[in-house]
């Protein structure tokens, strides 16, 4: 019984211990051509692979597009200020710095 006990309250120390520890701190985004790259993957189920949609989409390609065009919708998006369907949600999991990557990436894919 005393050893349960002895477990038990060595058990409870080590929980208290390690609420006082500070939340781990997670990796920065890579933010390089291939960071970007592998980060606008995502975008290829709705908007086709390497940002060109496929023929008749009612979904923009995203291939060509510029910059500041790209930032400037996803601004929007991530706002509210621009209608959608999923995007306003998809948006605002990604940083300013992740869009500035993507939409460069994709401003200097062709079209």
């Amino acid at each position: 019984m005393r050893s349960i006990l002895a477990g038990l309250v060595l058990a409870l120390g080590s929980l208290s211990t390690l609420a006082q520890q500070p939340a781990p701190a997670f990796a920065a985004p890579n933010l390089t051509e291939k960071g970007a790259r592998s980060l606008a993957a995502s975008c290829a189920a709705c908007h086709g692979t390497n940002g060109r949609a496929a023929p008749g989409s009612t979904v923009p390609g995203l291939a060509g597009r510029s910059r500041d065009d790209i930032v400037q919708v996803m601004a929007q998006f991530k706002a509210g200020q621009r209608p959608a369907t999923v995007m306003h949600q998809i948006a605002k999991g990604y940083t300013e710095a992740e869009i500035a990557a993507m939409a460069e990436y994709f401003s200097k894919l062709p079209r």
